[in-house]
């Protein structure tokens, strides 16, 4: 005798009908949707998520490699998979990391305007009557003071100590390495950008890159607002860590070649950089909180980071301590040296984009 048959809604497949759910995907066989059923699929999904990152994070602080370890051995629902807990933790740092970069790109964009109309008016006042040399002293001892903090060498305070003397009539000078006069008068008239970067010092064969380049350099000398190219460069440290995080596994996979494939020095790399993101987290939450949070807890708690490491790679890997400790050095080295250049090209980028 044949035996009823149905079929899932979910996977299409055809089962027998006295299953309560469908033995190919797991789905309720009668699975009617209403207001009940959508609020409990909804909060038995957040709790078991909600639970399962509990019992994550205690052992991703306090038991280096242990994760990355179980989830290896097979335990997988048993806590949070490593690239749900790297995306929800990067969530969270992210989240608070926008409150200080905010606060610093406006702080740079008020120190700009305020050290600008401050030449300013040091100039429009020694433009109107000549001073004398106690004048002079008095004038030029706050900018040699603060010459490192203003980006002045010595010979842009020579500079200014002789504009100061003559009582010439110029304009503040921000080093942008063109005649700023000239730009100012190009501007004033409305011509267009293209002669404006001739102006610059732009080539007439000039590259799509090096176009761009000029391009930003007129917009930031119009809006001198150096907070604009911070928020630039904040927007793309995410896609920098999409790409560094895989850098790392990769230069992992180099010094642990016989230790499994690529994907599971990724697993190790995904809960390493979940544990450092939390770290950097508690460290926003303290500088914010704590105005004058000490530098040297914040310089210890940066040597843990390397010590979880150490202890982790001595776990995870299951070699001696010596070579662990030998390895995580060279890991360590080996990733800066690519997080440098990695650092540059985003600032560049940013500059390009802002």
């Amino acid at each position: 005798m044949a035996t009823e048959q149905t079929t899932c809604k979910n996977c299409e497949q055809e089962f027998e009908k006295g299953f309560e759910f469908c033995p190919h995907c797991g789905q309720k066989a009668n699975d009617e949707l209403t207001i009940g059923v959508l609020f409990y699929n909804t909060i038995s999904n957040y709790f078991s998520f909600d639970a399962r990152f509990f019992k994550s994070f205690i052992p991703l602080m306090i038991r280096p490699g242990y994760l990355a370890k179980k989830f290896l051995e097979g335990k997988r629902l048993l806590y949070l998979h490593p690239a749900q807990m790297y995306l929800f933790i990067s969530v969270i740092f992210f989240f608070l990391f926008s409150f200080v970069a905010r606060e610093q790109e406006e702080s740079i964009d008020r120190a700009l305007k305020r050290d600008y109309e401050k030449a300013k008016k040091v100039i429009d006042t020694i433009s109107e009557k000549g001073l004398d040399s106690a004048q002079v002293a008095k004038l030029m001892k706050p900018y040699e003071a603060n010459k490192d903090k203003m980006g002045l060498n010595e010979v842009e305070l020579k500079e200014l100590d002789s504009l100061i003397k003559t009582g010439g009539n110029t304009k503040p000078n921000m080093n942008f390495g063109f005649d700023e006069n000239k730009i100012d008068s190009l501007i004033d008239v409305g011509a267009a950008d293209k002669v404006i970067y001739k102006e610059m010092g732009m080539d007439d064969d000039a590259g799509y890159f090096k176009k761009r380049f000029y391009a930003q350099m007129l917009k930031f000398y119009k809006t001198k607002s150096g907070g604009s190219i911070l928020k630039a460069f904040y927007d793309t440290i995410p896609i920098a860590m999409f790409f560094l995080l895989p850098i790392f596994a990769f230069i992992l996979k180099l010094f642990y070649f016989r230790k499994g494939a690529y994907a599971y020095h990724l697993v190790f790399s995904f809960y390493f950089f979940s544990f450092l993101f939390t770290v950097f987290s508690v460290l926003l939450l303290l500088n914010f909180a704590w105005a004058d949070f000490p530098g040297w807890i914040t310089f210890l708690i940066m040597i843990s980071t390397f010590i979880y490491l150490f202890i982790a790679l001595k776990r995870f890997y299951d070699q001696g301590w010596f070579l662990s400790f030998l390895k995580s050095s060279m890991v360590t080295f080996t990733f800066f040296v690519f997080l440098f250049p990695a650092s540059l090209a985003v600032l560049f980028v940013a500059f390009l984009s802002y």
